[in-house]
């Protein structure tokens, strides 16, 4: 890599640790059951009934998280 400015060379190096960081990012674990992960309501596609459960899902998850740590 020879750029003649040192933002570009910048610019590149930031893309390239980005581009490590998406690689290896753990893998979502969530299966499709055919029901809603947060209120167990049957379902045709996805992980979630609605956004409001998914949201509530990420919430609780959080939490749990936070609850851990101390």
């Amino acid at each position: 890599m020879n750029f003649a400015d040192p933002i570009d060379e910048a610019a590149e190096r930031e893309q390239q640790m980005i581009e490590v960081a998406l690689a290896n990012r753990p893998k979502p674990t969530i299966e499709f059951t055919g029901k809603c992960h947060f209120c167990e309501e049957t379902i045709s596609k996805g992980s979630y009934c609605d956004t409001f459960c998914r949201d509530d899902h990420e919430k609780e998850l959080w939490a749990q998280r936070q609850r851990r740590v101390a």
